[in-house]
């Protein structure tokens, strides 16, 4: 696949993944050429149809020449779409978006000046605003993934995997190694930037209801959301994980240790000394693990200089 032998920094790439949005894709585009079009800024639109079998290369061959297509010959899935159209990306800010006419795009003009104006490393349209269009029955998962997202990085993420938000593209880069190819692209780049000392800001948007069938799967997907803030935890913050384990395996082998002696008349000392010897090797490795972290060289937190050509190359 070809790229760009380099990014330019002034401009905006808008990516858009797009998995079967026949009925929506081409009302998007249009408003985003419109939209663009009016910016005093240098744009393209990138679109990475991820082996639809509907009608949307059809709906995206009205726009020849105007945006640029990469197509999948089977379905990879939202992150690694979004991945495809970073790799092949112009600017040095990336703005993803998507084909189903959910996000207020008539806003990026504004995020984009934000983003340069807060000089932050990702700047994420919440969904917070006056008129937030999600279905009910996603609303409970939402909020437990939110609530164990916001353990972990130890602040409040007003909304952990919106798919309206602008980064650098070289930030990005870095971290293609763990960006998974799925839907939890945008919940693993919000996890690593906040646990490694990116600056993330929110801005509240609106967001509709959208054009076509939803991808999402609520069981499967909210599993592999919890999953995988579990493994960011043990990557990026390991004493999130074994510290409170240790500090509650410790507690309740002194309770049962104290519990046994008085009231069963006898201490358990067999099953106490378990529970506190699993304690200390918790915290033990908990340790261990956060050293191993902070010790090696990251790719991931802010400061990190390497050329954009070299990760380039590691990821393809």
């Amino acid at each position: 696949m070809s790229k760009p032998d380099s990014a330019d920094a002034e401009g905006l790439s808008v990516v858009i993944p797009a998995y079967n949005e026949e009925h929506g894709i081409a009302q998007v585009i249009r408003s985003l050429l419109s939209i663009l079009s009016e910016c005093r800024f240098d744009s393209e639109i990138i679109v990475v149809n991820d082996g639809s079998s509907d009608g949307t290369d059809k709906a995206l061959a009205e726009f020849s020449g105007r945006i640029t297509v990469h197509n999948h010959s089977l379905n990879r899935g939202y992150g690694a779409s979004i991945k495809t159209g970073i790799r092949n990306s112009r600017f040095d800010t990336i703005c993803i978006t998507d084909a189903d006419g959910t996000y207020p795009n008539e806003r990026i003009p504004e995020l984009f000046s934000l983003y340069h104006e807060k000089n932050c490393d990702m700047l994420v349209g919440g969904r917070t605003g006056e008129k937030v269009s999600i279905p009910l029955i996603r609303k409970p998962a939402k909020w437990v993934i939110g609530q164990l997202a916001n353990f972990v990085v130890g602040a409040r993420i007003p909304d952990i995997n919106s798919g309206l938000r602008l980064f650098n593209r070289l930030t990005a880069l870095r971290m293609f190694s763990i960006l998974p190819d799925g839907f939890s692209l945008t919940t693993t780049i919000t996890l690593g930037m906040m646990t490694n000392g990116h600056r993330v800001e929110y801005v509240p948007i609106n967001y509709h209801h959208r054009v076509g069938r939803s991808k999402i799967r609520p069981i499967h997907d909210t599993l592999n959301f919890i999953q995988l803030i579990l493994r960011m935890a043990l990557y990026f913050a390991p004493l999130k994980i074994f510290v409170p384990l240790s500090v509650f395996l410790g507690a309740l082998g002194i309770f049962w240790g104290v519990f046994s002696w008085i009231v069963l008349g006898k201490l358990a000392d067999v099953s106490t000394l378990i529970l506190i010897m699993t304690a200390v090797q918790l915290g033990a490795i908990g340790m261990l693990a956060e050293l191993i972290h902070w010790r090696m060289p990251s790719l991931y937190r802010r400061g990190d200089r390497r050329s954009e050509e070299g990760f380039q190359e590691q990821d393809e």
